[in-house]
């Protein structure tokens, strides 16, 4: 250490008096004084390069931090409070080696500034190793696109199971985000399931394209049970059918006869309107408008662009009066008002690759 005591001397005067080259240059040779004796430094010699090097950081330009951050990064004892600093720099080229690298960091400092700093700042985070469940929770709430996507393609990440939710929820508009989700092998089953329904035909077929051999199967289950619950038959629609048909080939199935099937119960009839406007199968209609949810409905109704009086006329007709008090048509109107057509549309092309719809 009679090396590095021999520079503290300097220190006062160099932050007092000295230029920014000069500042500089004082760091680099204590930066380089610790590089090549931090392999035998005990704590209290490192707290002592903490010390110095955290009063000179502040007194130096982006591109010396920049490189101190660089050189200091990798080092598994790299002095801690000078790390901390230097992974909260505004700047990306300065925070962003030790965010990436540094040791040193405990998961609270990766919270803090998952919590305040920029996109840039939460994609070095997002492709650290072994970042825990706290950190990605943060990650995946904050984060833009990019973030999200290294976040979901770290498999040494942990997620919670509120992480993967969120996750399963934003991949609803975003197919390479559903992949990389779909193909975690840590992700839960049933939400393995919901992303499967949630994305579209040709998503499901790259899930299925890039898994695993060992897992092609499991995959391929998920598929089939995904399509067995969407298309199995609960009711007769024979004659319903036949009848909509009829409507549809003479011009005159439209929102209109849709609503007034609604307003009459005729449930059936609603349901194969729906199914044939919509050219999604009528066994699948069937389950999505009979569900505990009104959901699906509000889907079906704002992705052909059918109004809210439409919407609430089905959800009313339907035979349990599921839905139909007044405080969840208010909620199903608020979320009707907010869902976007573009989103509505994304899901109901799921539900459409299904046997044709007019099939005889």
């Amino acid at each position: 250490m009679s090396a590095s005591a021999s520079l503290i001397p300097e220190l006062e005067d160099v932050i007092q008096h000295g230029s920014y080259a000069r500042r500089a240059e004082t760091v680099r040779r204590i930066a380089n004084l610790f590089i090549d004796g931090a392999s035998v430094f005990n704590e209290d010699h490192i707290g002592l390069f903490d010390d110095v090097l955290c009063r000179l950081v502040t007194e130096i330009e982006i591109k010396a931090r920049a490189e101190m951050s660089q050189n200091l990064a990798p080092i598994a004892n790299a002095p801690g409070d000078l790390m901390r600093q230097l992974a909260n720099d505004d700047d990306i080229a300065v925070a962003g080696p030790v965010i990436a690298q540094s040791s040193r960091l405990a998961e609270r400092d990766l919270v803090d500034i998952a919590n305040t700093k920029g996109q840039a700042h939460l994609f070095a985070i997002s492709g650290r190793n072994g970042i825990g469940e706290a950190v990605t929770d943060v990650l995946v709430r904050r984060g833009d696109p990019e973030v999200v996507r290294n976040v979901a393609d770290n498999r040494s990440a942990k997620l919670s199971d509120g992480g993967f939710n969120a996750l399963v929820k934003r991949a609803e508009g975003d197919g390479v985000l559903a992949e990389k989700v779909g193909l975690r092998p840590d992700i839960p089953p049933h939400l393995f399931r919901e992303l499967l329904v949630r994305a579209t035909a040709v998503v499901q077929q790259r899930l299925l394209a890039a898994a695993k051999p060992e897992t092609k199967a499991e995959v391929q289950r998920a598929l089939d049970k995904v399509s067995k619950e969407f298309n199995a038959p609960v009711r007769d629609y024979s004659e319903a059918h036949r009848a909509v048909l009829e409507l549809h080939q003479a011009g005159k199935l439209d929102e209109q006869a849709l609503v007034g099937f609604a307003n009459h119960k005729k449930f059936e009839e609603t349901v194969a309107s729906l199914s044939v406007l919509c050219n999604v199968p009528i066994a699948a209609v069937d389950r999505l408008v009979a569900g505990d949810r009104p959901d699906p409905v509000l889907i079906l109704c704002k992705a052909f662009g059918f109004s809210w009086a439409t919407a609430r006329a089905v959800i009313t007709s339907r035979p349990d009066g599921k839905g139909s008090s007044s405080h969840s048509l208010d909620a199903a109107y608020t979320n009707f008002e907010k869902l976007a057509p573009a989103t509505a549309q994304r899901v109901v092309r799921f539900w459409q690759v299904r046997e044709p719809v007019n099939a005889a």
